[in-house]
């Protein structure tokens, strides 16, 4: 029975069946934290074999010793695993270290300091520096350009991308630099954005000769079922759309090897990616060589990124399918929340009553069911609805995050329970 069929004896009934099983969930002594998408240990298992790579077979392809400095852009034979995932030629992408949130840093720095190509100049010296953000969207991506001063404005972010009509009408203002965007199964929603959308961001008029779309590809190979989701291939419509130099792409292999050990990649035009060389050489020589070359050996081409994605599907799916069970068999009859259903990525996002979620997650804390802030998935941490949570199923025991979503899910009725007795 939904809340709103229910009398004012009948909730007050359903709060006191709640509030018991709350105080049993207390006294369990719990301690899950579902509050990062982290691979679990049994995923990080599956690429032990490079800790024992490269050996003493150090040299690349070409016969670098990657021992040494240099190679700034990073290993072709990686760079061209990548080039294909990323959809960008080879000679146009760049080779990191462990964190593509790092590129993006300075990527951001470098704009803010030095301006793009197509700056007139540096983005510090504007009167103001302001990026489209779809929500619910990325923490990280929000601390970042908080940390610098970037102005954020949400839009709604739908199932095939994010609100045209609203980032349309936002690029008409000069200040509108850029836009983070997760093209392939959306943290935390697992939208997927269409070619259609991504068409039209391509060939988006706007009032800055410099905007920038970042674009963090950070799921493209994280399926969760037997469709291999394509993305849109931003930097080409980019291209055939007089705007070459628009688009960004981001890449990593953080939850496809070792999360903390990994490589990761920018993609863009001929022209962004020596400005960002450029702007690199004076941080650094060269990247980590040496793990780049592992990696490339490990993976070996694409359908190797592939297998290995197989096997994580094996273990995080069913994780996933128990998420969305609980929800349904918990949640479904009351009409109080709304979940996403992804093909792929990382989360699942939970909508629950609106004015709930920061209590709802509170209650988790306090039952010993760490979630991540409510509100973290909007700029600010300011969720206007109160609604938004984000779930992180991967990292726990399966047991453990059966336990952790019934827990949540006790919180929310508990929580939307609370409400309609104090309105």
């Amino acid at each position: 029975m939904t809340f709103a069929s229910l009398t004012p004896d009948q909730i007050q009934s359903l709060h006191d069946e709640q509030l018991a099983a709350y105080r049993t969930l207390q006294d369990a002594g719990l301690k899950l934290d579902l509050t990062r998408g982290k691979p679990s240990p049994e995923q990080l298992d599956l690429s032990l074999e490079l800790l024992s790579m490269p050996g003493d077979e150090y040299k690349d392809a070409k016969g670098t010793d990657t021992r040494n400095y240099g190679g700034l852009n990073g290993l072709p034979e990686l760079r061209a695993i990548f080039s294909e995932i990323m959809q960008v030629p080879v000679d146009q992408v760049v080779a990191g270290d462990n964190a593509s949130l790092a590129m993006m840093h300075d990527t951001l720095v470098f704009s803010l300091l030095r301006g793009t190509p197509d700056s007139p100049r540096p983005w510090a010296e504007e009167d103001e520096v302001t990026f489209i953000c779809p929500v619910p969207g990325y923490d990280r991506h929000f601390a970042l350009t908080q940390q610098y001063g970037v102005k954020m404005v949400p839009v709604e972010l739908h199932d095939d991308g994010p609100d045209m009509v609203a980032v349309r009408e936002l690029a008409a203002e000069p200040s509108v630099k850029g836009m983070w965007l997760v093209p392939t199964y959306g943290n935390p929603s697992g939208a997927v954005v269409s070619e259609a959308v991504a068409a039209e961001l391509a060939a988006l008029e706007t009032a800055a000769p410099d905007f920038r779309i970042f674009w963090d590809n950070a799921y493209a190979v994280h399926h969760l079922t037997d469709e291999r989701t394509k993305t849109a291939d931003i930097v080409g419509l980019c291209a055939a759309s007089g705007h070459p130099n628009r688009a960004i792409v981001y890449a990593s292999t953080s939850k496809i090897t070792f999360a903390g050990s990994g490589v990761c990649f920018l993609g863009s035009s001929e022209e962004n990616v020596e400005w960002y060389l450029t702007n690199l050489g004076k941080r650094t020589i060269g990247p980590d060589k040496i793990n780049q070359l592992r990696h490339a050996r490990y993976l070996g081409d694409v359908e190797g990124v592939h297998k290995l994605m197989e096997a994580h599907r094996a273990i995080i799916a069913p994780k996933f399918e128990a998420v969305l069970e609980i929800l349904r068999d918990r949640l479904g009859s009351h009409d109080i929340a709304t979940w996403s259903e992804p093909k792929g990525g990382y989360f699942v996002s939970l909508d629950v009553a609106d004015g709930t979620a920061s209590r709802v997650v509170e209650l988790c804390r306090e039952a010993g069911i760490a979630m991540t802030p409510a509100g973290a998935s909007f700029p600010y941490g300011d969720d206007p609805r109160d609604r938004n949570i984000r779930i992180a199923p991967t990292f726990p025991s399966i047991d453990e995050l059966r336990t952790a979503i019934d827990g949540l899910a006790t919180c929310v009725l508990l929580a939307a329970a609370e409400q309609h007795l104090t309105s």
